[in-house]
């Protein structure tokens, strides 16, 4: 009797076994993101520097449409370029919902100057450059909700009050981690550039 038991045990293991390794071998954890200076922590604030970054970016319907400008920017990591060059996916993933038109963007790896970045096959992605620069930043969990997000930029913006620092541009998202991470194990980011 001990030994089916045993035997029933280590087979209902192995699965989980299986999406535990899928689940870290594609968390963030195994994602490059950009190496940044942080110049001060203050509770959950960070003030961090920022050296240029290339990025591919592409428009968004509205705020909510992930989906397809995601599969957009996906496309061109994974072959859709002049060069069909596979690139390597970094975090995190940009969303700017703020500023004119709503734009996602991923960060290409720090090793690609924009100069080597390949020229996309659609239209509607383009490369660019985000100078350097130093931000105010302040992290969330929870799913990737707009309730969330506007509480998130309004206790930031309250803070980069409180702190006497000179906001420059509008804030923007950072997501880390794919989508169906719990909302608690998330980890978002809001960030608003500042004066040096």
């Amino acid at each position: 009797m001990k030994r089916p038991l045993r035997l029933l045990l280590f087979a209902s293991l192995i699965p989980v076994g299986l999406v535990t390794y899928f689940l870290i071998k594609n968390s963030r954890a195994a994602t490059a993101s950009p190496v940044y200076n942080v110049i001060r922590k203050c509770g959950g604030f960070e003030i961090r520097d920022y050296p240029a970054l290339t990025l591919i970016t592409t428009p968004m319907r509205n705020a909510g449409d992930d989906g397809s400008s995601f599969g957009n920017l996906f496309r061109y990591i994974t072959g859709a370029n002049i060069q069909s060059q596979k690139i390597a996916m970094t975090t995190p993933v940009l969303v700017d919902t703020e500023s004119e038109g709503n734009t996602m963007s991923f960060i290409l790896p720090a090793s690609m100057a924009i100069a080597d970045a390949p020229e996309s096959s659609a239209k509607n992605v383009t490369v660019r450059s985000l100078p350097a620069a130093r931000y105010a930043v302040l992290r969330f969990a929870h799913g990737n909700d707009f309730a969330a997000r506007e509480a998130a930029v309004a206790r930031l913006q309250e803070w980069v009050q409180s702190e006497k620092l000179q906001q420059k541009g509008t804030p923007f998202y950072g997501f880390y981690d794919p989508p169906w991470t719990p909302g608690f194990l998330r980890r978002n980011e809001v960030l608003l550039s500042v004066e040096k």
